[in-house]
């Protein structure tokens, strides 16, 4: 086995005995338990405003995450609630879609104006 040439790498610096031990951030549980809540509500429209609330806590926890320096963990409970909320919010879309499509062809079946019976001029 060859070593490439040039500076051998070193270990991380030890950490100070004050530091903080790494621990997972409570918004990002919430993040995902929100996520599910609105994938599992997204087809009867209530999804929205879990999925909503989701994405904007994701955004504060992925904020305090880079702010804490590696000391608050769970980026992978965030990437999951992210992706629940957005399928939640691409369900209430489906939903809104499909219900509209429904209402177009209902208000295209009904017959226009008063209808007369077939002896009245």
């Amino acid at each position: 086995m060859t070593i490439a040439p040039g500076p051998t790498p070193t270990a991380s610096a030890p950490r100070h005995p004050l530091d903080p031990d790494p621990v997972r951030a409570t918004k990002a549980r919430a993040v995902f338990a929100l996520g599910l809540m609105g994938a599992m509500t997204g087809l009867l429209l209530g999804g929205v405003i879990p999925a909503t609330v989701a994405l904007h806590l994701a955004r504060q926890a992925r904020r305090e995450a880079y702010a804490s320096d590696g000391f608050l963990t769970g980026a992978a409970w965030l990437r999951r609630g992210e992706r629940l909320a957005w399928t939640g919010l691409a369900l209430v879309a489906v939903s809104v879609v499909a219900l509209l499509v429904i209402g177009v062809v209902r208000l295209a079946e009904a017959p226009y104006g008063q209808d007369f019976a077939p002896t009245v001029d």
